[in-house]
């Protein structure tokens, strides 16, 4: 009887050996295995660089490429050197045939919902370029889709990769300026006809039903995104904003030039957007009750503590998955980040919100008040 005890011991010790042995094989797979991504759409102007990042890694495998304008298709084939046969003109048929674990957009604000909508039927997670949707309305549909499809949907901006933001985030919580009182976000550059985006980009840049405004979306959306997250996205009680025109030659069809207010109840947030600046600028100003930080470029803060002179400080170099949006997505689909923070749908639930009532704002010449619970209430 010892015996046999003995020896069935020693068979479950090796069933449980083996079983951990093939769970830790497991995990290693998904941690070193390339994510399987599909990109959809190639009219935003940002897809240029992630093809050229996601091309040179081996964490990440391109399985399909879905475009409509077969031209700008071949394009995009000749100048990545990419095989005809991922190209795709329908999402659906990408999907069915590829079966990527997420995909990348960059089509129109517009196309958004409809790209989660689908995605969703199929359980496959998505990754968008910002902002996350052209109204209130559209983003909270979005969500819906997230939730009942049970996918992750993550919005990527350039500003979430900057050292020096998540500097300010620590500062501010570490409780170093006391209490906020003021944050002034200032983003914006030239223009985009300006600066020479690709005309497939422009021409749905430029138009309000598909981007949803003009300047106070393009660049609008990141202030919003940063404000929201240094607030713990606490949602601001009430939105003001002024839109204008300055080149009607250029833009006719949407503003060029925006500032919107927001009010919390200890704090104002100002959120300068702009396609009438000399440069490109994308930078912080926080300012509490006992001192204040500034962000410069990518890397560096300047904290000013009193009437003391100012303190440069050099950012922290990010770390993965912190570091860029690749090593992100594949993270979060893999299950080793729960996603949040600047990416996060909750926060661009909000961001939306704000945006979608600066319009407003911006078209009535009101203030609008923001109800308590809108963001929150997806259903």
């Amino acid at each position: 009887m010892k015996r046999r005890v003995l020896n069935l011991s020693r068979h479950f010790a090796w069933v449980i050996g083996a079983c951990c042995l093939t769970l830790s094989t497991q995990m290693l797979i998904a941690q070193s295995s390339s994510l399987r991504v599909g990109i959809v759409g190639l009219v935003h102007g940002h897809v240029a660089g992630f093809m050229q990042g996601a091309l040179n890694r081996k964490d990440i495998e391109i399985v399909g490429i879905v475009e409509g304008d077969t031209a700008l298709a071949a394009e995009f084939r000749t100048r990545y050197h990419v095989s005809q046969n991922l190209f795709f003109t329908s999402l659906n048929a990408m999907l069915e045939r590829q079966r990527p674990e997420a995909v990348v957009v960059f089509t129109s604000t517009f196309d958004h919902r409809s790209v989660v909508e689908t995605c969703c039927r199929q359980k496959i997670h998505v990754m968008m370029e910002k902002p996350l949707a052209v109204s209130f309305d559209a983003a909270k549909a979005i969500a819906r889709s997230a939730q009942n499809g049970n996918i992750i949907v993550l919005v990527n901006y350039e500003t979430t990769w900057y050292p020096n933001s998540r500097e300010i985030y620590r500062i501010i919580h570490q409780n170093r300026l006391g209490e906020i009182r003021k944050m002034v976000a200032h983003d914006g550059h030239r223009g985009p006809k300006e600066i020479g985006v690709g005309p497939e980009f422009l021409s749905w840049l430029t138009d309000p039903a598909l981007n949803g405004g003009g300047a106070l979306m393009d660049f609008g959306c990141y202030g919003a995104n940063l404000l929201t997250w240094l607030m713990d996205n606490q949602r601001p009680g009430s939105v003001t904003a002024v839109t204008q025109h300055l080149k009607p030659h250029l833009y006719p069809r949407v503003d060029d030039e925006a500032t919107i207010i927001l009010t919390y109840p200890h704090a104002q947030g100002i959120i300068q957007a702009s396609w009438n600046w000399p440069a490109g600028r994308k930078d912080l100003e926080i300012y509490g009750e006992t001192a204040s930080v500034l962000s410069a470029g990518r890397d560096v803060v300047r904290l000013r503590l009193g009437d003391n002179p100012e303190q440069e400080l050099s950012s922290a170099p990010l770390g993965p998955p912190e570091d860029d949006p690749i090593s992100y997505l594949k993270a979060v689909v893999r299950g080793q980040v729960h996603p949040s923070g600047l990416s996060s749908l909750e926060n661009n639930l909000i961001v939306t919100e704000i945006l979608d009532a600066a319009r407003r704002s911006a078209e009535t010449g009101q203030t609008v008040q923001l109800p308590v619970d809108g963001a929150l209430q997806v259903k």
